[in-house]
């Protein structure tokens, strides 16, 4: 069910997208597969070693880096002058396996018409892994990662600039799904339809806090099926 927010006239703004916009981790998939749990204990890990740290002392700088630049990665470029593929390349060496394939979520992306792209903080090495684990690989029709956005990351209004750029991307036409409300407020202030994907560890908090965010759900797949209906509806 869809689960409308505010904005009498966003119903209508879902019937004539052209454009679907995808984060990747905890949102195409589910947070409960602690996947990205493997990500986070990587990092802690990468950033013990590189600077002879007790973990303790890496999972602090880690979170600083994180609520400071967004992600642990723009920091650690900013402020140590760690090269992006080397910390990408380690992080991302995961069992993706955890991951099974997703035939709800397959056939409700199927149903979308329009462009489908995926924008992540993250790289398009993990994005394939991730899609392909999924087995929803096929309905993107691009990846637009860490390294396209020159490794600005969301929620820098300069990312999305450039993502909407590339891509020739209309904002009034397009929705984007996230599960950070804070990197839905760029996309809602460039016209977006934003949906906040929200689970165990990211609840939604006060009503102004989530103002930004038009829809919010913690069921992917079943809020693409209610937007199908309507669309088909329309």
């Amino acid at each position: 069910m869809i689960d409308k927010i505010k904005g009498a006239d966003r119903l209508n703004k879902i019937a004539g997208t052209e454009f679907w916009i995808f984060d990747l981790d905890n949102t195409l998939y589910p947070a409960s597969s602690n996947l990205f749990a493997q990500i986070d204990a990587k990092m802690k890990d990468f950033i013990a070693q590189a600077f002879d740290i007790p973990v303790e002392d890496a999972f602090k700088l880690q979170k600083k880096y994180y609520h400071e630049y967004g992600t642990t990665l723009r920091g650690l470029m900013v402020n140590d002058g760690i090269d992006p593929d080397i910390f990408l390349s380690y992080v991302h060496n995961i069992d993706h396996s955890v991951l099974k394939p997703d035939k709800a979520l397959d056939r409700a992306l199927d149903s979308l018409c329009g462009q489908k792209f995926i924008y992540t903080n993250g790289s398009a090495k993990h994005a394939t892994a991730v899609t392909n684990q999924l087995g929803i690989s096929h309905h993107f029709a691009a990846i637009f990662d860490i390294s396209a956005s020159d490794y600005i990351p969301k929620p820098d209004p300069a990312s999305y600039a450039n993502f909407v750029a590339r891509h020739a991307i209309a904002p009034n036409r397009a929705v984007m799904f996230e599960d950070s409300h804070k990197n839905l407020k760029p996309a809602a202030d460039l016209g977006m339809t934003t949906v906040f994907v929200h689970h165990a560890n990211n609840a939604p908090t006060g009503a102004q806090e989530m103002g930004h965010c038009h829809y919010l759900t913690d069921n992917l797949v079943s809020w693409l099926q209610s937007a199908n209906t309507y669309i088909a509806r329309s």
